[in-house]
């Protein structure tokens, strides 16, 4: 994913190089529709996402959300929001994540200030090896209690949940599977509904 370059109706903005960019710069960044990251300064740009990503965040959006506000266990919010891992210069926009009603105070005006309780990545073509080792280790090392990573190509859930400071995958769910959350109490919904149109 390579660095843009940004351009302004009069002027053109100089950007900090690769490795040096910081939770400032990425403050500065446009409002266009691509999703930018940063991870130990490096600036990540993923482009708008496909139906079928829309369609699997859609439905998890939808039922993890009800299911939330029914139980009064907390927020879940969808991308873009960006999220301030503990790593200065650290900022994800996960596609979906849950923060636990104990821990809401995380939420600002333009950010989450710490690591959520659950976030879920839907993998597309342009992003699935930066979201299974840069984004997974980032995750980890913030202290992300569990992370869904949804392939809407393979119609699979991997669910891995943080034990010490490790990724440890409790399943891999197809359809005809119900996938569980642990962060999330009482949650799970079966592989078919997220990905039914």
């Amino acid at each position: 994913m390579a660095v843009p370059t940004i351009q302004a109706p009069t002027t053109v903005r100089s950007w900090p190089e690769q490795g040096q960019w910081t939770y400032a710069d990425w403050l500065g960044l446009p409002d266009d529709g691509f999703r930018y990251e940063l991870i130990e300064g490096e600036l990540f740009v993923s482009p708008s996402p496909s139906v079928q990503h829309q369609i699997a965040i859609s439905s998890l959006l939808s039922a993890m959300y009800q299911h939330a506000k029914e139980e009064d266990l907390g927020l879940v919010l969808t991308a873009p929001i960006g999220v301030r891992l503990p790593e200065e210069e650290t900022i994800v926009q996960p596609d979906l994540l849950f923060i636990s009603r104990e821990r809401l105070d995380l939420v600002k005006d333009n950010v989450i200030d710490g690591a959520p309780d659950l976030v879920v990545e839907i993998l597309s073509p342009s992003n699935w090896v930066f979201d299974r080792t840069r984004k997974q280790k980032a995750y980890e090392q913030a202290g992300v209690g569990e992370y869904w990573i949804v392939d809407y190509r393979a119609r699979t859930v991997d669910v891995l949940v943080l034990e010490g400071r490790e990724y440890v995958q409790r399943g891999q769910y197809r359809e005809g599977d119900t996938a569980p959350s642990e962060a999330l109490p009482g949650f799970a919904i079966p592989v078919t509904d997220i990905f039914a149109r």
